[in-house]
């Protein structure tokens, strides 16, 4: 994948295109189209298409720290998604959600370490926000999200720790008491993120969610930064 500049950005009101890739709204669906290439060590071609559909969009926007200037927004947290790219064993389909973090200043200014989990339910799906921010304050909270996109804070069951990462990542999610979360699926390690699949046990229901650990103490670090430019290329524009 690719960081690129302002000249490869096109925007309208209901379609964003980034070099040869884009996002756009019909009315009911989001159709992300894919055409990029994959980072090293497996570099390969990585075209096709996601489409998320909606049950319901949210009117929700939480801030993660006081003075506002980082708001998480989750647009559709039911969603359904059907993915569909050009390689064999890339095509399936099930439960998924659309949902963004903005913010005026770079994360790791303002923020130590967090945890994120979004948790389908039999009655929706249960979020978890769990920050540490730098100036040593913290702010978790739960939010329970249902079919026709209400939302609403609830009380979270205690934090469980679970496996480390495979780069040593600290994880730990909400669980019910006694029950140990565990990792289903990998999905990205990265020396300071990793994001995954993960079964955990909330009011006796069992459920598999994505998690994510962003640790932001080791992405400061000058010895780490360098690593994103090998990783994740850069180029300003596109033709």
């Amino acid at each position: 994948m690719t960081d690129r500049g302002r000249a490869a950005l096109t925007t309208k009101q209901d379609t964003l295109k980034v070099g040869p890739s884009q996002m756009h709204w019909d009315g009911q669906s989001l159709v992300i189209a894919i055409d990029e290439i994959a980072s090293p060590p497996l570099v390969s071609r990585v075209r096709g298409t996601i489409t998320v559909t909606p049950r319901a969009l949210t009117g929700v926007e939480l801030p993660l720290t006081q003075d506002g200037a980082h708001v998480w927004r989750p647009f559709a947290p039911l969603s359904d998604i059907r993915v569909d790219l050009e390689a064999e064993g890339w095509q399936w389909s099930g439960k998924g959600y659309f949902d963004a973090n903005f913010g005026t200043r770079a994360l790791e200014a303002d923020f130590d370490y967090w945890t994120w989990g979004s948790f389908p339910t039999g009655d929706g799906a249960t979020a978890f926000y769990d920050v540490t921010r730098r100036d040593g304050t913290r702010f978790d909270t739960a939010v329970r999200f249902g079919p026709d996109g209400s939302a609403k804070h609830v009380d979270a069951p205690a934090k469980a720790r679970f496996r480390n990462s495979a780069w040593q990542v600290r994880r730990e999610t909400r669980a019910d008491a006694g029950v140990v979360p565990r990792q289903v699926l990998p999905m990205l390690d990265a020396p300071f993120y990793t994001r995954a699949a993960v079964q955990t046990q909330l009011g006796g229901e069992v459920t598999t969610g994505v998690h994510e650990a962003l640790d932001l103490t080791r992405f400061r670090s000058p010895f780490l930064k360098p690593m994103l430019a090998v990783r994740v290329p850069r180029r300003a524009g596109w033709p």
